[in-house]
């Protein structure tokens, strides 16, 4: 069995550790801000089986100037940073004619449709299910013009195998009464679920992984060197050297990649969440309002409100009007939300053609790349690091990794 370093304590680092250690690999985990410290903290919470709609896909060349202008777009872009992220919107723009959407809707309708397997052994053998419930992710339309443009997303879903129930407004009244009666039609997802609290599960899941000889490292890695014997990882008075190194580390993952030999146009895609409190009675699932771009997902907490997209650097300064929209838009959804408490800002990793990195290193198939999730970490994260153990353990993979591989690019 091989010593293996993890970077990266959300859903895919940690799944990644699960899988390799079950292996009967020596496991070491490096992160300095523990678990769920990044995007993995903050998410929906939502095992989203039907999200094989990337957000590059040909409508966004209709709604451009209304991403661009639109004080009431869930998708905003800090014109101080256009400049800098001009070659990542290129290649956006360029992932999001018909022929490539296509192929990435089909790329990932495949890893989907084993997404479960990813987490049943993990579910059971860690006693997480306690956090899983099984009420099904309701989508919204809050018009008829709003439900035919989604219809073509839907029937492509339906052919790729993603199942939905359409509900009309009195069957959506009686599913879930304290909505406001503002929605013309909904799509009810089989198979999806959600968790009662993101955060502890993944604090779970270290806890079982430590009480199973898992080695963490508070520490931040900055420099990797790896060749055909070894990968040697660098940080502030740290230095060690293991045989594989899975780099799983999010957004941060861009400048170790390059070290490896892979310039991979990562970008942080902001999110933002809002709490409300001692609300989770409202809703009994997941209710996503898509023309807003947000869910809301009852959790342990509180009603948890998360979404938008804002196309930034990684600083901590939040865009209140993202906020603001959050606020407004959830109360005009669900009227009786009381006030909001704990706005979080969180960086999703996010490709411009919508598809993970997943694979080899340029430099060394020693180190294993699995980042750049988006907005489905969660719902990958179990499947992903099955996948790093097989090529970890030289086992040939029952998937095609090929479009994953960094160097697409």
């Amino acid at each position: 069995m091989a010593r293996v370093a993890v970077l990266g304590a959300g859903f895919v680092g940690l799944s990644s550790a699960y899988w390799l250690m079950r292996d009967g690999h020596e496991v070491s985990l490096y992160e300095p801000r523990g678990a769920a410290g990044g995007a993995s903290f903050g998410n929906a919470g939502t095992f989203a089986n039907y999200a094989c709609i990337p957000v590059n896909n040909p409508s966004v060349f209709r709604d451009l100037p209304r991403y661009l202008f639109s004080s009431q777009s869930p998708l905003r872009v800090r014109w101080s940073h256009l400049h800098a992220l001009a070659p990542w919107l290129t290649r956006f723009l360029w992932a999001s004619t018909p022929a490539r959407y296509t192929s990435t809707v089909s790329v990932l309708s495949h890893l989907l449709a084993r997404a479960q397997s990813g987490y049943d052994a993990m579910l059971a053998e860690a006693d997480l299910q306690r956090f899983v419930r099984p009420q099904e992710c309701l989508y919204l339309y809050s018009s008829a013009a709003a439900f035919e443009g989604a219809r073509e997303t839907l029937e492509l879903r339906r052919s790729l195998g993603v199942e939905s129930d359409i509900l009309d407004a009195d069957a959506i009244a009686k599913l879930e009464p304290q909505l406001s009666p503002i929605f013309h039609r909904g799509a009810l997802f089989k198979g999806s679920w959600h968790l009662s609290d993101p955060s502890a599960f993944l604090h779970a899941l270290l806890a079982y992984l430590q009480d199973k000889g898992l080695v963490v490292h508070p520490l931040a890695v900055t420099q990797v060197q790896a060749d055909d014997k070894q990968v040697r990882l660098r940080g502030a008075g740290h230095d060690s050297a293991y045989d594989y190194l899975a780099l799983c580390a999010g957004v941060h993952s861009k400048a170790l990649a390059a070290q490896c030999g892979d310039d991979v146009p990562l970008q942080a895609e902001r999110g933002y969440h809002l709490m409300f409190p001692g609300s989770t009675p409202l809703i009994s699932r997941p209710v996503g309002w898509a023309e807003r771009g947000f869910y809301m997902t009852p959790m342990a907490q509180g009603i948890r409100v998360a979404g938008t997209v804002e196309l930034a650097d990684l600083g901590q300064e939040m865009h209140p009007g993202l906020l603001d929209l959050l606020n407004f838009a959830s109360h005009r959804a669900l009227p009786a939300l009381g006030a909001p408490q704990a706005p979080w800002l969180g960086f999703r990793p996010t490709l411009p053609d919508g598809l993970p990195v997943l694979g080899r290193s340029r430099n060394s198939a020693r180190v294993v790349y699995a980042f750049g999730h988006q907005h489905i970490g969660l719902t990958l994260g179990g499947l992903t690091g099955s996948l790093v153990a097989d090529m970890v353990g030289g086992r040939p993979s029952a998937l095609d990794l090929h479009p994953l591989r960094a160097q697409r690019f």
